[in-house]
């Protein structure tokens, strides 16, 4: 899968809030797919099911079973790579913008 597909993947996992949500609750610690369920209540298990197979097909949720339990942990490596190809430059030259201004209104 080429770099573009991949980015492509994560890009359509993090549209969606509700995904967007149970990666900000496995974020300090994962959780098992019962403690995800109870904390959406308005989601029926199956539907959690479904975000969490999006989810994993785009990296960013590793699943891993122990006994009858499956453990939802957060992989940040994807998120980061957005950050450092798309967000981080952006930011760096907006600031760098904002540092002219400054200097600009300054003199």
């Amino acid at each position: 899968m080429s770099s573009d597909d991949e980015n492509d993947l994560i890009f359509k996992a993090l549209a969606s809030s509700t995904r967007r949500r149970i990666l900000d609750e496995i974020k300090d610690q994962p959780l098992t797919t019962g403690e995800l369920c109870l904390r959406f209540p308005q989601l029926d298990r199956c539907t959690v099911m479904q975000h969490l197979k999006v989810l994993e097909a785009a990296d960013l949720v590793i699943a891993r079973r122990e006994g009858r339990e499956r453990w939802n942990h957060l992989n940040s490596m994807p998120i980061k790579q957005i950050h450092d190809r798309w967000l981080g430059p952006y930011a760096e030259r907006a600031v760098t913008l904002l540092e002219r201004l400054k200097t600009d209104l300054e003199a």
